[in-house]
């Protein structure tokens, strides 16, 4: 009988990825690890969330004009706290903050990384016990050490980022983060209360034959992607359509799956959104960042997600995001449309 295969902890792995740089000073490592410490006390919440008074709605709204519910808040104040007592971090800025923070204390004037982050993606799911997630990305700042940090450091567009990844709080809790190097996934082993490599060297197929979006929208789309959305549901035996159909309203449940299985998860402008819905700095550039590292890609319609200049924190874009056959496809589409109109 061969031997069982030893667990690799999140805390593992980092050290061990940091031994292959000599010039590695280890603190991304750290930092990850203090990222991975805030989502399992985020964890443990969400777990008992029927049973304290961390349901609902705050009777709030956020910078983005949406009903803040009291999870979020929790969330929010977890992360801030444990990456403010880290001795890794400038500064963040958060989805549900106005502008971004910068730490005031000398270990964090010398702190070389700032940290975004969407503290609970998909907070309209809390009540009704569907997949959540938190969605987090690292920059190596630009302003002066020593100095607190400044705008410029969360105004970089996600080809400059260091690691990005999500925390999806479902069946089980899994972290997947990627670097320049690969995209790994890791499962929260609940008896040791460690995250632990489950999925290394996460892929994305290149083919799929998922397509994920908010179809209640469709009166409201562009003619391009109406288009795709009629050729994914069209009935063709020899080319293995129609396509199936998923949806969570959660893009890290939706994002988790299309990484897996491959396919195709789109949040295009609209109507009543003609920049687009989801946050370039705390949704679509981390995610974008995953799906190239694991071999998948993401536009914004006219060009890479990851090479948008961003202007301010809150800014809004379109996505097509996953397999590339299937994203080529879309753009395809939309592509045609505007060269008939």
């Amino acid at each position: 009988m061969s031997p069982k295969k030893k667990l690799m902890t999140l805390d593992e792995f980092t050290i061990q990825e940091t031994r292959r740089f000599p010039q590695a000073t280890g603190e991304l490592s750290a930092l990850l690890r203090d990222i991975g410490l805030a989502c399992k006390i985020i964890n443990k919440q969400v777990l008992k969330a029927g049973l304290v008074d961390i349901l609902g709605k705050h009777g709030a709204t956020n910078v983005q004009g949406e009903e803040v519910m009291k999870l979020d808040i929790f969330a929010n104040e977890t992360l801030i706290s444990v990456l403010e007592s880290s001795n890794d971090c400038a500064g963040i800025a958060s989805e549900e903050n106005d502008t971004f923070v910068a730490f005031d204390d000398p270990y964090s004037f010398n702190s070389k990384y700032v940290v975004l982050f969407d503290p609970l993606d998909g907070s309209s799911n809390i009540d009704v016990n569907a997949p959540i997630g938190t969605i987090f990305s690292i920059y190596r700042r630009v302003s002066e050490l020593g100095k607190p940090c400044t705008e410029a450091d969360f105004l970089q567009p996600g080809n400059k980022l260091m690691a990005a990844g999500y925390v999806i709080y479902g069946s089980s809790t899994m972290l997947v983060y990627a670097t320049k190097l690969s995209c790994n996934g890791f499962t929260l082993e609940p008896s040791i209360g460690e995250f632990c490599l489950s999925h290394p060297d996460l892929e994305c197929p290149e083919k799929g034959k998922i397509y994920s979006t908010n179809q209640g929208n469709t009166c409201k789309l562009d003619e391009g992607v109406k288009n795709f959305l009629n050729y994914c549901m069209e009935d063709n035996k020899a080319e293995g359509r129609p396509y199936s159909h998923r949806y969570i309203g959660s893009m890290v449940a939706d994002m988790h799956r299309t990484i897996i299985k491959g396919g195709i998860f789109l949040y295009p402008s609209d109507k009543s959104a003609p920049k687009g819905k989801l946050r370039l700095q705390y949704e679509c550039n981390p995610m974008a960042f995953l799906m190239e590292a694991a071999g998948g890609t993401a536009d914004h319609g006219n060009g890479k997600i990851l090479d948008i200049i961003p202007t301010e924190l809150h800014q809004r874009t379109p996505i097509f995001i996953g397999s590339k056959d299937m994203v080529a496809k879309a753009l395809e589409f939309v592509k045609e449309a505007e060269t008939v109109a």
